[in-house]
């Protein structure tokens, strides 16, 4: 096994490299919705009542919008069709809070219309699920196996995890997407206006980024694990 000793692993640097990003990109977020989460929309909606206007005008009424506590844990379900706010965007009227709430509704209109992504990430999860779960239990066992087992369960473990990674990929153009309709609808519907909308822009742009980084740590782990055992051999 190609183990670099026991007390120093220069692989760990690349799991080191993938935590530092995604530290900086949940700073970032956080920073960028804390800021713009201070200046109130002209028109006076809060997330909730910005949601349900957006829905409607793209012709959605079988979505329900649900308050839930914690900051920034907005999301759609797309099996029970509900969109759910945080506390720091359902009663806010923030450009912030208005601009999260819009990028939930473009999940909503993307699960409306079918968009592809979305169709491919939702089909997708079962499996990601199954192989984030596996994915080291079964490399961690067969690091204790030095017969052709061993092997056989890390590849399989690696694959899994090579599961996981695939659904961060594909949720990047998802939550793409969902940005550019809530920029589109916003402007649109005159719910914020143009200045309002470059503050958008960066929240969302910002909250991008955050995915972007969980992606970049899954590919630099599963190059790590590569790296560990592309080279094991069976004896």
């Amino acid at each position: 096994m190609p183990f670099y000793g026991y007390y120093f692993d220069p692989t760990y640097i690349l799991v080191l490299v993938g935590a530092v990003i995604c530290l900086i990109a949940s700073a970032r977020v956080k920073t960028t919705f804390h800021k713009y989460d201070k200046v109130r929309s002209m028109s006076g909606m809060t997330g909730a009542q910005a949601a349900e206007r957006i829905l409607h005008a793209a012709g959605i009424y079988d979505v329900s919008i649900q308050h839930v506590p914690g900051s920034l844990t907005d999301h759609y379900d797309p099996r029970s069709k509900v969109l759910r706010l945080s506390d720091s965007v359902y009663g806010s009227a923030s450009v912030a809070a208005v601009g999260v709430a819009a990028h939930e509704c473009g999940h909503a209109i993307q699960h409306q219309k079918s968009y592809t992504p979305l169709m491919v990430r939702g089909a997708i999860v079962p499996v990601a699920n199954l192989g984030s779960y596996a994915a080291w239990p079964l490399i961690i066992i067969g690091m204790f196996i030095t017969s052709s087992t061993g092997s056989l369960l890390i590849n399989i473990g690696i694959i899994c995890f090579s599961l996981a990674v695939l659904f961060q990929l594909v949720t990047l153009p998802v939550e793409f997407n969902a940005s550019r309709r809530a920029v589109q609808i916003l402007g649109d519907t005159g719910i914020l206006g143009q200045e309002e909308l470059r503050g958008t822009r960066k929240v969302l742009g910002a909250a991008a980024l955050t995915y972007v980084a969980s992606a970049a740590a899954a590919i630099l782990q599963l190059l790590r694990l590569l790296l560990l055992f592309g080279g094991r051999s069976d004896d």
